[in-house]
């Protein structure tokens, strides 16, 4: 196995005392910021004394196969608010109606798994009726930014010629334009429902939740004639586990504790770039 280690400053003599848990044959900067450690030994043991060393250094680390390429996959599955997207986008819909705290407070208990999304996204929809749409692209035009490294990483893989999904638990009105945006080939959200310029406090048919944001990835897949094991996908919360559970390769980005704990990579430093480093070029 090969050891990445990065970072958003990293020294090559941290590199190499971190490194040294793993005994590697050699170690090659790959980016300003960035080192593979080549022929690593790779047992849980090791690995637990990386991932303390790492997250006490601020890097991210990864073990990989060392020939591991982005032409070995077929699609990117992304979720959208707090990955893509730096913010939630309901929170700040929620601030415009002076809610933010109470709708936050429910957003961050249904990342970490504490209630269940469908629940948590009902009770946070119906906080916003009576809001004018227009705060929708107040948020749109406001509030949201990409993630960082975020189009690097999206170039990159389009380049490579992977197709990508934007999969969401959030709402149409951001996932639509992100989708024409960035040049996506698939979106999924939910759609919220407006009368007379006005949220209703409701969501039109089935929620997006976690369950269906597998279905997605797994539809999407069967029409790219690939397996799910070919698919990279991205997440943050709760909600996105089960479609991680059955990607070839799950990356957990800036993620909360029950998700850093069972994806393959975990992204807490560097951008969503970060996981270009992963494959050799």
């Amino acid at each position: 196995m090969n050891l990445i280690l990065q970072g958003q400053s990293v020294s090559r003599h941290l590199v190499e005392q971190l490194a040294a848990l793993a005994r590697p044959r050699s170690i090659a900067a790959i980016g300003e910021h960035a080192y593979r450690c080549q022929d690593v030994t790779y047992n849980d043991e090791v690995k637990s004394q990386i991932d303390l060393a790492a997250w006490s250094a601020k890097l991210d680390y990864a073990f990989v196969e060392p020939r591991a390429s982005l032409s070995d996959f077929g699609l990117v599955a992304m979720d959208m608010d707090s990955t893509l997207i730096t913010i939630e986008c309901i929170d700040e819909i929620a601030d415009m109606q002076g809610l933010k705290p109470q709708v936050a407070e429910i957003t961050e208990a249904a990342m970490r798994g504490q209630i269940e999304f469908k629940e948590s996204l009902t009770r946070r929809v119906a906080l916003l009726a009576g809001l004018d749409a227009s705060a929708l692209q107040r948020v749109y035009d406001e509030r949201l930014q990409l993630s960082p490294g975020a189009e690097t990483m999206l170039k990159a893989v389009q380049a490579a010629g992977l197709k990508t999904l934007l999969v969401s638990g959030g709402f149409t009105f951001f996932t639509d334009r992100m989708k024409e945006r960035l040049g996506l080939d698939y979106a999924h959200s939910n759609q919220l429902e407006i009368i007379d310029g006005k949220l209703t406090g409701r969501v039109i048919g089935d929620i997006v939740d976690g369950e269906e944001k597998k279905r997605t990835v797994e539809r999407v897949c069967a029409e790219l004639g690939i397996s799910p094991e070919k698919a990279i996908v991205m997440g943050d919360g709760a909600n996105d586990l089960k479609m991680m559970g059955i990607a070839g390769l799950s990356v957990a980005f800036r993620a909360k504790p029950i998700v850093r704990a069972q994806a393959d990579v975990g992204l807490n430093f560097v951008g969503l770039d970060g996981i270009l480093h992963l494959f050799s070029h």
